[in-house]
């Protein structure tokens, strides 16, 4: 089923969070970067049990392959998959949707997408495309192995994808999500930036099931060692297969957006930035964690595609001066900072696979933790 847009009733802010940090753009999303939709296919079943999905980012208004925006990427530790990045990394161009669902189903979301830029070419049209598809492993909660993702939940999140505000916690890729112990998911949030020469948005969206609870940290606050499995149980050993899971497992997506008119490798130092917003929250890379970073920028409105018919001689760009695109690297750490207590907040506990259960983290605990330890009145 494709879950409505609608923004959660609680996020980082509404919880004292954030007394240090920049101004928002109206969603505190992704999507106030201009032109920038989000659309989510999440799909739930007892039989499985079903507990994953499909997200996608859409760079631009228009096909962002006839359109391409300048792009990016990072990787802190490589325990993970985001398809295509070496054509990114050799281009410095985004030239397809960003999509993210588990691990098994990344080569029929990648497909879809080929499928779906072939519809709107038609039969006779020749082209290629090497899609942007990331992953988490969402086993613990979900039935991974049974590949239960198709083509139509790729569409039908295509379809549904939109600006605004963004759905977040227990949908799209995000479903199965498990972070720093508690239930993960889906995640966002914006920064404006400004200076005397100009005003500039930057936002962030996460598919978080990644970190240990042991290190969670939230402003400073030993969050995790204060809300040990004493007192929110981590989720249990799998009785399907009996595996332990080291703490720490799992991976991140992150999908950085501006419209800051930036140059490929400005972009790459972007996506950089936001693994510094994760550690912040006590994520270091683990051995068994895929974390993944892309970051585009759409400042640069004409960048002709590859497959132009008739692509002009010389293509007129225009670039940030390195001397001011420091703001930029703190609002990247920050809004994937938010962005992850974003996707904490809206989740709901869930229970899984082989009775796993992963319980959310309650904001009026979270608030609790932090104002009885000072964080609230100081550390913010």
């Amino acid at each position: 089923m494709t879950i409505p847009v609608n923004r959660p009733a609680v996020r980082a802010r509404d919880v004292g969070l954030g007394a240090a940090w920049g101004p928002t753009g109206p969603a505190n999303a992704i999507t106030d970067v201009a032109g920038v939709r989000v659309g989510h296919t999440t799909l739930t079943a007892d039989a499985g049990p079903v507990r994953t999905g499909v997200t996608v980012v859409l760079p631009r208004p228009h096909r962002v392959f006839d359109h391409p925006v300048f792009a990016g990427c990072h990787r802190l530790n490589g325990n993970g998959e985001l398809t295509g990045l070496e054509w990114v990394r050799e281009s410095g161009l985004l030239t397809t949707p960003v999509a993210l669902t588990n691990t098994h189903s990344v080569g029929v979301v990648r497909d879809a997408l080929v499928a779906h830029e072939a519809a709107q070419r038609g039969p006779d049209e020749e082209f290629w495309t090497l899609p942007v598809v990331g992953e988490i492993w969402d086993g613990r909660l979900n039935d991974i192995n049974g590949q239960h993702v198709r083509a139509e939940h790729v569409h039908a999140a295509l379809a549904a994808a939109r600006g605004g505000p963004v759905a977040e916690g227990n949908v799209g890729g995000g479903t199965g999500a498990i972070c720093h112990g508690f239930k993960g998911g889906i995640g966002t949030a914006s920064r404006i930036v400004a200076d005397e020469h100009g005003t500039y948005t930057l936002g962030v969206l996460v598919q978080a099931n990644h970190g240990a609870r042991s290190r969670f940290t939230v402003d400073g606050c030993p969050v995790g060692a204060l809300l040990g499995p004493d007192r929110i149980p981590l989720p249990g050993k799998g009785a399907t297969t009996g595996r332990r899971h080291a703490e720490g497992s799992g991976s991140i997506i992150g999908v950085v957006a501006t419209d800051a008119p930036l140059l490929p490798h400005q972009c790459g130092r972007l996506a950089q930035r936001a693994a510094l917003g994760i550690a912040r929250l006590g994520a270091v890379g683990e051995h068994y964690s895929g974390d993944l970073f892309l970051a585009f920028a759409t400042g640069n409105d004409a960048l002709p595609g590859d497959h132009a018919t008739d692509p002009a001689p010389l293509a007129a760009v225009r670039m940030l001066p390195d001397a001011r695109i420091s703001p930029l690297f703190t609002a990247a750490v920050d809004a994937t900072e938010e962005a992850v207590l974003n996707a904490l907040l809206a989740a709901r506990t869930l229970a899984g696979r082989g009775g796993v259960i992963a319980h959310a983290l309650p904001a009026e605990l979270l608030r609790r933790v932090l104002s009885e330890d000072g964080w609230l009145r100081h550390g913010s």
